[in-house]
């Protein structure tokens, strides 16, 4: 048999992911009907998938008198606003719906009434001392929803719920975060982006005054800030209440022009053309020029079209003088003199910060970047795959753990790339990714000589086996597709490929079998081939940036 029949094989045989990781809780359910499974020959990365299954349970419980919701984890007790209930619950989405769901439905229970929404909140109650917003909500929501689209864990209740605690919500920022009239969100304290020990906020308070979000101190000299990176939140957070606005029936046109005019602000404020990124600017109008992580929370909330991302990419984003190391994207630029890289503290001065990491492919696949992010990611998870925990931080030299413990954005992330990698992914749009990206090339022994991986959708259940050259795909235990390392097939919600993306840094040629047909492809980096009955109907590519030095 080949490595790939073997790996098959010992999926298949083996105990269920949710026994095998000894789950007893409400994740093993939600898992357990997802069919998710993995397996790996060789190498540590299988047993790590399955220690991340039972931290994540360890991660999920109920905040007082809640329904278990997920926790931040780590030394931090309770959900966080700007991690726990967005971006870490919006990955948790594809494996436990409905914690999901009563993850994001805690902040909406827990808002202020007049508004504002807790920064976390923990078994003793909400807190309110600040804003703390990074990724989006109402993207994460509508991700939720489009994904779980006409079941229990997405209905028109729920969303409802959402829907009008977020536009109280809006109100509320626009009453208390623009008191200098920009149409700019403002920041009145390093945790209202959660940045702790940045260069960013020198001279800032941590807090609001007096522990009120609606507050800030003046005795303080320089804020408030006009903050590029919560302003481009609630930009995108707009465009999505539109598409929320619209599916309740409600005006979606009156939320598409708030949007506009927060885009505008934006630019008009914080953008730095001859430097192409965006700063604070802060009360006395001066640009705080500290070349951080805020231009990545920028584009992963939608701003700039593929032209400006991809200028981004190549000056900054890709960059080792700047944001990429070896090991992940860094927080502060490399080449900024204030640049600290020490991972053994929760530190936004310069380490790669798993937050950034799972917060990165959002942008990179909204343009069309999937090869840019493969790239990056390979070191990484070789590092992770053979760390002793799932820490906040990572030293960016040399990939080794720092900062805390049973992290839940660590662990969601190694789940989220081990999906994205050589997995089977159901995306909101409605339709199944599977990419032939085996772990087969890790560094330092973390290599695998195949995986195996499983996940049922719409009663059917998929298994996806990959070598260092080819990709099986099962559907219900039949041969369904094969097709070469190097791809990613799309498929509609039944299993028909509809588009074959190029996942490679170069040319990858292969063959792609599927319905007892076949089609001979070679796709470059990022290049899509759109497909009509197994025929190629059009080709479009957004070009491939690769790592740069300078």
């Amino acid at each position: 048999m080949t490595a790939i029949d073997d790996a098959l094989v010992r999926l298949r045989t083996a105990a269920p992911a949710p026994m095998k990781a000894g789950l007893t809780g409400v994740l093993a359910g939600q898992l357990g009907s997802s069919g998710v499974g993995f397996a790996a020959l060789g190498g540590p990365l299988e047993d790590r998938w399955h220690q991340a299954l039972t931290e994540l349970e360890q991660c999920i419980r109920p905040l007082g008198d809640s329904m278990p919701v997920l926790n931040e984890g780590g030394v931090y007790a309770g959900s966080w606003i700007e991690s726990t209930g967005t971006i870490n619950t919006e990955v948790l989405s594809r494996l436990a719906p409905r914690t999901a769901k009563e993850t994001f439905a805690l902040f909406a229970r827990h808002q202020r009434g007049d508004g504002l929404i807790p920064y976390k909140v923990t078994a003793d109650g909400p807190g309110f001392s600040q804003i703390q917003i990074v990724t989006p909500l109402a993207r994460s929501v509508w991700n939720h929803y489009e994904l779980h689209r006409g079941t229990e864990d997405a209905d028109h209740g729920w969303l409802r719920l959402m829907y009008q605690a977020m536009v109280r919500y809006d109100a509320w920022l626009a009453t208390n975060r623009d008191t200098r009239g920009t149409g700019c969100v403002e920041a009145f304290c390093t945790f209202d982006t959660g940045h702790d020990l940045s260069p960013r906020f020198w001279f800032a308070p941590e807090r609001c005054l007096h522990g009120d979000a609606a507050q800030c101190d003046p005795e303080a000299a320089l804020v408030p800030y006009l903050a590029p990176d919560l302003t481009a939140n609630v930009a995108c957070q707009r465009r999505y209440l539109a598409k929320i606005a619209g599916e309740l029936g409600e005006d979606a046109d009156s939320w598409e022009d708030k949007a506009r005019a927060s885009v505008k602000a934006l630019f008009e404020q914080c953008y730095d053309e001859q430097d192409g990124t965006f700063y604070d600017v802060d009360s006395q109008g001066n640009r705080v020029r500290v070349v951080s992580d805020v231009l990545m929370r920028v584009l992963a909330s939608e701003i700039g079209d593929a032209e400006f991302f991809a200028v981004a990419l190549q000056r900054y984003i890709l960059n080792t003088a700047h944001f990429l190391s070896h090991y992940g994207f860094t927080s502060v630029s490399i080449s900024d003199p204030r640049f600290d890289g020490d991972h053994t503290r929760n530190s936004w001065a310069g380490p790669v910060n798993f937050l950034t990491q799972i917060r990165a492919p959002h942008a990179f696949e909204h343009h069309g970047r999937s090869a840019e992010l493969a790239t990056v990611t390979r070191p990484l998870l070789g590092a992770l795959a053979l760390a002793d925990r799932f820490p906040q931080c990572i030293d960016p030299w040399s990939g080794s753990a720092g900062f805390t413990t049973a992290y839940s954005p660590a662990i969601l992330w190694l789940l989220d790339t081990v999906e994205r990698s050589c997995g089977i992914e159901p995306r909101p749009d409605g339709t199944l990714s599977f990419t032939s990206l085996a772990p087969t090339r890790l560094d330092h022994g973390a290599a695998a000589d195949a995986t195996a991986y499983s996940r049922t959708v719409a009663g059917a259940h998929y298994e996806l086996a990959a070598d260092d050259h080819q990709t099986l795909v099962c559907r219900d235990a039949q041969e369904h597709m094969r097709f070469p390392r190097g791809w990613r097939v799309i498929t509609d919600r039944g299993g028909l490929p509809t588009q074959v993306i190029g996942m490679t840094t170069s040319a990858a040629r292969g063959t792609l079998s599927a319905g007892g047909k076949t089609l001979e492809l070679s796709l470059d980096p990022n290049e899509r081939v759109e497909l009509v009955d197994l025929e190629v109907s059009a080709r479009h590519t957004p070009g491939y940036t690769p790592p740069r030095a300078g």
